[in-house]
């Protein structure tokens, strides 16, 4: 049996939540919310944390799963009166951006990547690579716009319209939840969201990170020498441990490298 005594203070807890890879939907994706909620739930409710703390390195993804994971965030720390830190590593850009930004302040490393505010889709043509074998594409579809932008026929005009569309729609949510987040800490620069990114002292002085600093140290300043960790980090599942999914974790590697390579990492 243990005697608690009350003139001795517990330490201080931060919760310490890693969040690395790439945005995505999928058991087999690094970040989503369905495979995040649990871990993210636990690290605010257990143990009455002072803080929680992500660490961030991710070249981004889906816009859709970026905002579920934010919004977990942001109503936990409202519900439960918990500071939220992010601390960026090699990259936080575009839906990695869009995590840091669910923190209460930002920091990141001099020679992290920062920024990305913009939205992009990638595909591929094949019609000619199809036609050249022989091969004939039927699609038949009850409506005009159920077949678009189908990598095996032609790309149309007005299908590329209609992305474009799509795409500027979605990049005014997300500057719209970066300007709403971050408030007058952001500079008046034209680059600010067009898709530039930044290393970490530029970052700094355009209001997109609030300091140049790294996650113990900082976390020492803030809540003592004598702070906790309490490390969250989300578990592979049973099949990729014991590499049973090789075929759909050689293709999300392969995805996830092309992902971090645009930004020289």
């Amino acid at each position: 049996m243990s005697l608690k005594l009350p003139f001795l203070k517990s330490r201080p807890r931060v919760a310490v939540i890693r969040l690395q890879g790439m945005i995505a939907t999928g058991p087999r994706a690094p970040l989503n919310d369905a495979a995040l909620a649990p871990m993210i739930e636990k690290a605010f409710r257990k143990g009455k944390p002072a803080a929680v703390a992500l660490i961030i390195n991710s070249p981004g993804g889906s816009p859709v799963q970026s905002a579920l994971i934010a919004d977990r965030i942001r109503r936990l720390s409202q519900e439960k009166n918990i500071p939220v830190h992010a601390f960026v590593e090699d990259v936080a850009a575009s839906g990695g951006y869009w995590l840091a930004a669910a923190a209460d302040d930002i920091h990141a490393d001099p020679a992290s990547i920062v920024g990305s505010i913009g939205v992009i889709s990638a595909g591929f043509g094949a019609h000619d690579f199809i036609s050249r074998h022989g091969i004939e594409r039927r699609v038949y579809t009850s409506v005009k716009s159920k077949s678009m932008l189908d990598p095996f026929q032609p790309e149309k005009p007005e299908d590329v319209a209609r992305l474009k569309e799509i795409l500027g729609d979605m990049h005014t949510v997300f500057e719209a939840y970066v300007r709403d987040r971050r408030g007058d800490k952001l500079q008046n620069d034209p680059d600010l969201f067009n898709g530039r990114v930044w290393m970490g002292q530029k970052a700094m002085e355009l209001g997109l990170v609030d300091g140049l600093a790294r996650a113990e140290p900082r976390l020492k300043e803030l809540y003592g020498d004598k702070v906790r960790f309490i490390r969250y980090d989300r578990r592979r599942g049973i099949m990729q441990r014991f590499g049973l999914s090789l075929m759909g974790d050689a293709v999300n590697a392969i995805e996830e490298r092309a992902a971090y390579a645009r930004f020289g990492l």
